[in-house]
């Protein structure tokens, strides 16, 4: 390991560091035990439950640590692409773009939740520790250039965030929900270890660049290599959630705490990104007539059944996960443009604001809950235009970015894939998007009728959460507004890194 080697992992390796010191100091913490009444627990919570002393500290500091990363990857966007750790990581402009997101969305979801966890004997060292090492798996999962450093950061991820869907020990859903999450998530990486077992049997080699070079040439076994491509396509679908590998999705999102279903719905979405870019374009590009139909194939079933799906839903967090699976579709359609930069950047554009409107719509949902009370169903956002106008328009921006209404970021994000696939030739899936897209506009619109003309079932509605908890939403609120009025800077920004790091392919 050389100098050079460092200075490309500093970042990982600072966030390694750090989630091992608060792991290590949040031991020798000493925690004091405080007894809450039957009549204020809720039935999932104890009589007595801990509250670290130390949890504070660690919570402070990972804020600062997230800020510091967020602030280093963004200054790095516009360095050249390097492969470093003996072709085991690569830092480019789109790793240091979407670690960046990555990095700020972890950040927004512990400020939002961080009442939610306190009125739920959550706000643990354990929970946030493992948030880190969720967030060091994505960053290495985002710079793989190599099948074993890929897998190793996936691996990295899924463990972490099984571990804190299972959080809530007391609760049947959250167990079950942590049981499917878990089954159904060491399937997905059967698949995908069996994929690149196959790679790697036909190729030769783990590294990337490598596999991209044998698999361009036509004297290589192309039958053995298709049915890799197949398994890999598979992996990918199950940790996307797209159909028809989508089961875990819904209930995943319902069966967790709020908190945690926003940590799932966040940052993991910009590392599935990265890894379908790393795998079919950085490795398998040369076989695109294989995975291309897979995409389309899932990408058409995703926009449909998820968006009519989620009309039948009442709970929020489910038509939400719905609403994910179909806001996958809309990725997948952006990269099966190939060798076209600004198809690629547009479907990482819409990966970046679709994390930040969800970030919103989960950061609103913990806002409005209380303890004791979830607000998890339409019903809870009754006639809340007459109780608390500023967060019902927040609400209402979120719900118009989600079905790509103008002047919203998500309508500018839509129109960015929908010309990619117009200019690919690929005008007759252009046309099913919109018509899916309208689908799904009603149930997006319906959470905005129930906010505005419905009558209140509560004499009010409770809000929690810091200062700086609603201070955030709101300005998260507003820069998916000013982003959909002036999208030319985050666009020319993921077109840039991205043609740079075609370019040092």
């Amino acid at each position: 390991m050389q100098v050079f080697d460092l200075i490309a992992v500093f970042p990982e390796l600072l966030l390694l560091l750090g989630a091992c010191f608060l792991l290590i100091a949040s031991v020798f913490v000493r925690e004091k035990p405080i007894v809450v009444s039957n009549n204020s627990a809720s039935i999932d919570e104890p009589d007595i439950f801990h509250t670290p002393r130390g949890v504070g500290f660690v919570y402070f500091f990972s804020l600062i640590l997230l800020a510091v990363l967020a602030i280093a990857f963004v200054g790095r966007v516009g360095d050249e692409s390097v492969i470093a750790m003996n072709g085991l990581f690569q830092s480019d402009p789109v790793a240091n773009l979407l670690k960046a997101g990555c990095c700020l969305a972890l950040l927004l979801s512990l400020i939002y939740s961080k009442q939610y966890l306190k009125d739920r004997h959550l706000f643990r060292p354990d929970f946030i520790v493992l948030c880190l090492f969720a967030l060091l798996g994505q960053m290495v999962l985002i710079s793989g250039a190599n099948l074993l450093s890929l897998y190793l950061g996936l691996e990295l991820m899924a463990l972490s965030t099984y571990a804190l869907v299972a959080m809530r020990h007391n609760s049947a859903k959250s167990s079950e929900a942590a049981m499917k999450y878990f089954i159904l998530g060491a399937l997905a990486s059967g698949f995908l270890l069996y994929g690149m077992s196959m790679l790697y049997g036909v190729t030769g080699s783990l590294d990337l660049i490598e596999i991209f070079r044998a698999v361009a040439d036509p004297r290589i076994n192309h039958l053995v290599l298709a049915f890799g491509v197949v398994f890999i396509v598979a992996g990918l679908a199950f940790k996307m959630g797209v159909v028809p590998f989508h089961m875990w999705v819904p209930d995943v999102y319902q069966g967790a705490p709020t908190a945690v279903t926003l940590l799932i719905a966040a940052a993991p979405k910009l590392a599935a990104f990265a890894l379908l870019f790393r795998l079919l374009v950085n490795a398998l590009l040369p076989l695109v007539g294989d995975w291309q139909p897979m995409l389309i194939l899932l990408a058409v079933l995703s926009l449909i059944l998820g968006n009519v799906t989620a009309i039948a839903q009442t709970n929020l967090k489910r038509m939400l996960a719905y609403s994910a699976i179909a806001q996958m579709g809309f990725v997948l359609l952006g990269m099966l443009s190939v060798f076209d930069d600004h198809a690629f950047s547009s479907s990482m554009f819409y990966a970046i604001t679709y994390v930040l409107t969800t970030l919103g719509s989960f950061g609103l949902l913990m806002v409005l809950s209380r303890k004791g009370y979830d607000c998890e169903t339409l019903d809870g956002l009754k006639g809340l235009n007459q109780q608390h106008p500023w967060y019902a328009f927040i609400g209402l921006i979120l719900m118009f970015s989600l079905a790509g209404v103008p002047p919203t970021v998500g309508f500018t994000a839509k129109l960015a894939v929908l010309e990619a696939l117009v200019d690919a030739q690929y005008t007759s899936l252009a046309v099913i998007a919109v018509l899916a897209s309208l689908v799904g506009a009603f149930y997006y619109l319906r959470v905005v009728k129930v906010m505005y003309f419905d009558e209140p079932l509560h004499a009010s509605h409770a809000v929690s959460g810091s200062t700086l908890a609603r201070g955030i939403l709101s300005l998260n609120g507003i820069l998916v507004l000013v982003l959909g009025i002036f999208p030319a800077g985050l666009l020319t920004l993921c077109l840039d890194a991205m043609r740079r790091t075609l370019l040092g392919i």
